[in-house]
């Protein structure tokens, strides 16, 4: 049992640091950030905002999934999350655009409403809402949304210290994964276990 609950988290864990490597999800918006202010200080500040915006697209996610699974069956919600998530990968696949937002010169503010938006709008809530399938309680959710969150925190703060102080963002242009792509395939797939278990 203790085995299951520690994959159950690592896998939370791990689910958030996927979602810290796409830069749209924000170690982008950091790099940029002290790059127009020519300040270390600034790419770190800018993670703050970019985290409490994943933090709450998440934790709405799982809240959501908590409620409902407290008032619809199990099996009523596993065939429409199965079904969004590769309909939602799958439409990523076919045509994917981010929505314009006032350009890369955005304050706290602008920093955190971008990183709710790109959670919601990739998915990335609606893919730990498998995970929540189930019995399950608040308490839960919160600790489950904190682990998630710090898989992502960790991960976008890795990336943006990294291209910020020795890579630099001009390889994005020469050497970059399509991390749309990926986070596609991603989706999809979760959507197509979701839809076997």
């Amino acid at each position: 049992m203790r085995d299951s609950a520690l994959q159950w988290w690592a896998l939370l864990f791990g689910l958030g640091a996927f979602h810290g490597v796409n830069p749209a999800m924000g170690w982008l918006f950091a790099v940029a950030r002290g790059m127009q202010e020519e300040s270390r200080r600034a790419a770190w500040w800018a993670m703050v905002p970019l985290a409490v915006g994943h933090f709450l697209a998440i934790g709405a996610a799982i809240a959501v999934a908590v409620t409902a699974g407290d008032i619809v069956p199990l099996a009523a919600l596993q065939w429409p999350v199965g079904v969004m998530l590769i309909g939602l990968g799958g439409y990523q696949l076919v045509r994917h655009r981010h929505p314009r937002y006032r350009g890369m010169r955005v304050g706290a503010w602008g920093l955190m409403v971008w990183s709710f938006l790109m959670a919601s709008i990739h998915g990335a809530g609606l893919m730990v809402i498998p995970l929540f399938l189930g019995p399950s309680d608040l308490t839960r959710a919160a600790i489950a949304t904190l682990v998630h969150g710090a898989g992502y925190s960790l991960t976008t703060a890795l990336l943006a210290g990294l291209f910020y102080e020795k890579v630099g963002v001009g390889v994005l242009r020469r050497a970059w994964i399509n991390v749309d792509l990926v986070w596609a395939l991603a989706l999809i797939l979760i959507g197509v276990v979701t839809l076997s278990v």
